[in-house]
C-alpha cells in the first residue's frame, strides 16, 4: 500500500515538474527570441533612419552622402560588398542580415536597385548587446527554471500528500478487511470530494457483500441439514430393499437408484466442500493419501461394472497431502470417477511420485471425452451420467490450494495430476 501511495505521489510530482520545466523552457525560448528580435529591430530602425537621410541627400545633391555613424557605409554594386556578402545576397536577394569572419556581423538596407544596386551596410559587431551577455542570460534562465521546477516539486509533494494520504488510509482499510467480519463503517473519518464519495461507495459495497455472505452461509447451513437427511433416508431404504426379494428388473432399478443417490450425495459434498474451502483460512494438516484413494476407488467401482477395466494403485502408505481431507476426497472422487466413467476398456493407474498424484486411463477413443474446454461448467460427454460440474470444481479447488492441476488428453488416454504438497505461499 505504501508503494501505491508513493507511486501516486511521484506521478503528481513528476507531472508538476514536467509541466513547469516545459513552461520554463518555452518562456526561456521566447525571452531569447525577444532579445534578438529587439536588437535586430533596433538596427533595422537605425538603417531606415539613415536611408531616409541618404535619399534626401541624393535627391538634393545627386550623390550619396557619408553616413553619420562610423559603422555605417554605402556600397554600390554586389562586388563592392565586404567579405562574401555579395555572393550570398545574389542567391538570397531578400536577406538583410549576414555573419562575417572573426565575429563580424552585418545588417543591410537597399538604397537603390539601379546600376547594380546600392546598399547601406552596418557592421554592428561592436554594437551587439545580446551576444556578449548571451551566456549569462542562458545561465540565469537555467537557474530560474531549476528554481521554478524545485518549487513545483514542493507544491506537487504537498498536493500529492493531500490527495494520496486519504486514499492510502482508505486503501489500507480495504486491504485489511476480513471477509468474515466486514466493518459497518468503512469510510471511517469524514472525507470530502471524490475520496469521500469513493469511501461511501465502498461502504455500500461492503454492506452488500456482508449481506450476500450471510445469505450464502445460511444457504450452506440449511442445504447441509435439509439435503443430508432425505439422502440418508433414501440410501437406508435402498439398502433395505437390497435384502428383499426383487425381480431382475427391480434389482437393476435398485442399482440405478443407489448409484444416483451416491452421485447426488457426492455432488452435494462437492458444493459444500467448495463453499467451505473458499471461505476457510485455516491451514490444513497432512493427511494420508492411500486410505482415501482406496476408499474412493471402492466407491466409484460401480462405474466399472461389466467393463473389462484393470485398476492399478501404487501409492506408498506413508504418502501424505497437505490439503484438508474433505477437499482431497472431492478431488479424488471427481478425477477417479471421471477416469472410470470414460474408460470402456483398458487400464487405469493411480500413482504418487515426486510430490504429485497421477491418474492415467489407457483407453482408445478418449479424445471424445472433452470436446470443448474441459474447465467449462456443465461441459460433459454425450451420454455421461455426470452433471458436468466435476472438473470445474476440481479446478477451483486446485487453484484455491495452489495444487498445479495438469490435464493432458490424447487419442489413447488421459493423464491428470496435481501436487500433494502445495507451495509455502499457496495457502
Amino acid at each position: 500500500m505504501k508503494r501505491r501511495r508513493k507511486r501516486l505521489r511521484n506521478q503528481l510530482m513528476l507531472a508538476f515538474a514536467a509541466f513547469t520545466a516545459l513552461t520554463a523552457a518555452l518562456f526561456g525560448f521566447y525571452a531569447v527570441v525577444f532579445m534578438y528580435s529587439t536588437e535586430d529591430a533596433f538596427f533595422d530602425s537605425l538603417l531606415r533612419q539613415e536611408a531616409a537621410i541618404q535619399h534626401e541627400t541624393r535627391a538634393r545633391t545627386g550623390n550619396w552622402d557619408t553616413p553619420r555613424l562610423p559603422f555605417l557605409r554605402v556600397y554600390t554594386g554586389l562586388a563592392t560588398l565586404p567579405e562574401t556578402i555579395g555572393e550570398q545576397l545574389a542567391q538570397t536577394p531578400k536577406r538583410t542580415e549576414f555573419a562575417g569572419a572573426e565575429g563580424r556581423h552585418y545588417h543591410l538596407h537597399q538604397l537603390s536597385d539601379q546600376a547594380g544596386g546600392t546598399w547601406l551596410v552596418a557592421e554592428v559587431s561592436a554594437q551587439l548587446v545580446v551576444r556578449p551577455i548571451r551566456h549569462r542570460v542562458l545561465v540565469w534562465l537555467a537557474w530560474s527554471a531549476l528554481t521554478v521546477v524545485a518549487a513545483a516539486l514542493l507544491l506537487g509533494l504537498w498536493l500529492a500528500h493531500r490527495i494520496a494520504a486519504p486514499l492510502a488510509r482508505l486503501a489500507a482499510r480495504v486491504d485489511g478487511l476480513d471477509v468474515s467480519a466486514l466493518p459497518a463503517d468503512l469510510a471511517g473519518e469524514p472525507a470530502e470530494g471524490e475520496v469521500g464519495t469513493l469511501a461511501l461507495a465502498l461502504q455500500r459495497l461492503t454492506q452488500r457483500l456482508h449481506d450476500y455472505i450471510a445469505r450464502e452461509r445460511s444457504f450452506t447451513r440449511d442445504a447441509s441439514h435439509e439435503l443430508r437427511t432425505p439422502l440418508t433416508v433414501i440410501r437406508a431404504a435402498a439398502e433395505r430393499l437390497a435384502h428383499e426379494p426383487l425381480s431382475a428388473t427391480g434389482q437393476q432399478q435398485l442399482v440405478h437408484l443407489q448409484h444416483s443417490v451416491g452421485q447426488l450425495q457426492q455432488t452435494m459434498d462437492m458444493l459444500l466442500t467448495l463453499a467451505r474451502a473458499e471461505a476457510s483460512t485455516d491451514k490444513a494438516t497432512p493427511v494420508r493419501v492411500a486410505p482415501i484413494v482406496e476408499s474412493v476407488v471402492v466407491e466409484q467401482a460401480i462405474l466399472l461394472e461389466n467393463r473389462p477395466v484393470e485398476v492399478e494403485v501404487a501409492i506408498d502408505a506413508t504418502a501424505t497431502a497437505t490439503v484438508p481431507a474433505p477437499v482431497l476426497r472431492v478431488l479424488l472422487s471427481n478425477l477417479i470417477g471421471n477416469a472410470f466413467e470414460h474408460t470402456p476398456s483398458g487400464r487405469v493407474t493411480i500413482t504418487a511420485a515426486d510430490g504429485r498424484l497421477r491418474i492415467v486411463n489407457h483407453s482408445d477413443g478418449i479424445a471424445e471425452v472433452v470436446a470443448a474446454d474441459w474447465s467449462e461448467p456443465y461441459a460433459r460427454r454425450e451420454g455421461s451420467a455426470g452433471s458436468g460440474l466435476g472438473l470445474t470444481i476440481v479446478q477451483r479447488l486446485a487453484e484455491r490450494y495452489s495444487l498445479g492441476l495438469s490435464l493432458t488428453l490424447a487419442a489413447n488416454g488421459a493423464d491428470v495430476s496435481f501436487a500433494l504438497e502445495p507451495p509455502a505461499s499457496g495457502l
